[in-house]
């Protein structure tokens, strides 16, 4: 699946579309990832990029990356569910571990939405592994235009990630947005997409 990044990246990049430039090509990508079989084998997709020598290997999670990993949540007996794959962008330091954005509580108009929001907040536009978010929770917790991030923001424990974080580069983040590698646990996606719209209207 690590491949199937990279066959379409060069797919893209063969058609003109250029990796996060325009908002054009961030929808390419994301209706080639749609595309694919909805089948999900995010075990093998994280062994894959964590075992890809021409990726950057992270040992820990650094704030405004995107990652996959495997998680177990501490408490997950009281959870009314749970994401055993979060796909996040890491944005504060907190006890234990970090405040992460998990994109996939969110239906996939959302998720495009806040990520065309995320695009304004990079640090530069190389679209390589110096490129990252610089926005944290009092920024997006201060403007409307960020509002679809909050039912996204989870506080993950590092004792409790079952995997190495697989960094996902930013030319890959619009095709990451809509594969298939949520896990939840305890609801059915329907019904995490829900919730998660009654949070975005206050409910």
């Amino acid at each position: 699946m690590a491949k199937m990044f990279d066959d379409i990246l060069l797919k893209g990049i063969r058609a003109g579309q250029v990796p996060g430039r325009t908002q054009d090509a961030r929808q390419w990508y994301r209706d080639q990832a749609k595309a694919l079989p909805k089948k999900n084998q995010t075990d093998r997709l994280i062994r894959e990029l964590r075992t890809d020598s021409n990726r950057r290997q992270d040992t820990r999670f650094l704030l405004g990356n995107m990652y996959l990993f495997a998680y177990d949540p501490k408490h997950k007996e009281t959870l009314p569910y749970y994401d055993r794959f979060p796909l996040i962008f890491p944005i504060n330091k907190a006890k234990g571990g970090f405040l992460g954005i998990n994109l996939h509580y969110l239906p996939p108009p959302f998720r495009a939405k806040l990520m065309d929001e995320l695009y304004t907040v990079m640090n530069n536009k190389a679209f390589n592994d110096t490129t990252r978010l610089t926005a944290n929770y009092k920024i997006l917790n201060s403007t409307t235009k960020f509002k679809h991030f909050k039912p996204c923001i989870k506080h993950y424990l590092n004792a409790q990630v079952r995997s190495k974080p697989a960094y996902i580069n930013p030319t890959e983040w619009d095709v990451a947005l809509f594969l298939p590698t949520q896990k939840f646990v305890g609801a059915t996606t329907t019904q995490v997409y829900a919730d998660s719209r009654k949070i975005i209207r206050g409910m």
